[in-house]
């Protein structure tokens, strides 16, 4: 056998990396809007946080459990800027709906996938402009709309990006 030579069958992956990669990804892509330097008026980027964790619980139904959402929304809220707590609770109740939906809908495809994902965006950023709004700010729900729209467009390149990663983690 050549030197370095690392067989692949019958060889499990690592538990933690296994783990690590999806909730290090959905971390990073929470701090990536804040790197990204910009100056608008209205919201317009996507929440890339969000849209990774429903990528990966779209591709991935069973990568984490529903609690998962409570810690990475609250890192998510520190992160972001946000009210303690919304990102939190609303992650927390996307994944549930997640849940839901999949008990309901034994098959779905690509498309069904895309509609589902949409409306929870919607869902998710109609509550977090309430919140915002609840704990002070003004600002109308109309400012989001294109927001909305960006997101639910980049929902595929988000599925596509977990898959990428995906298929590294269970190479590692």
């Amino acid at each position: 056998m050549p030197r370095g030579y690392d067989p692949r069958l019958e060889r499990a992956p690592q538990p933690a990396v296994l783990i690590a990669i999806p909730i290090a990804s959905v971390m990073i892509g929470s701090l990536l809007p804040a790197l990204i330097p910009h100056v608008a008026t209205m919201p317009l980027l996507p929440p890339i946080g969000l849209l990774l964790l429903l990528a990966w619980r779209f591709l991935v139904h069973d990568v984490w459990p529903a609690w998962i959402g409570l810690p990475l929304g609250l890192f998510d809220d520190l992160v972001s800027g946000q009210p303690l707590g919304s990102a939190a609770c609303i992650w927390t109740v996307l994944l549930l709906l997640m849940e839901l939906v999949d008990r309901r809908m034994m098959w779905r495809d690509y498309h069904q996938d895309w509609r589902i994902g949409a409306a929870l965006i919607a869902f998710a950023l109609v509550l977090g402009t309430a919140f915002s709004n609840l704990s002070g700010g003004g600002m109308p729900y109309r400012y989001i709309v294109p927001q909305i729209i960006i997101t639910a467009l980049a929902l595929p390149l988000a599925v596509r990006l977990c898959a990428v990663l995906d298929r590294f983690r269970w190479r590692l």
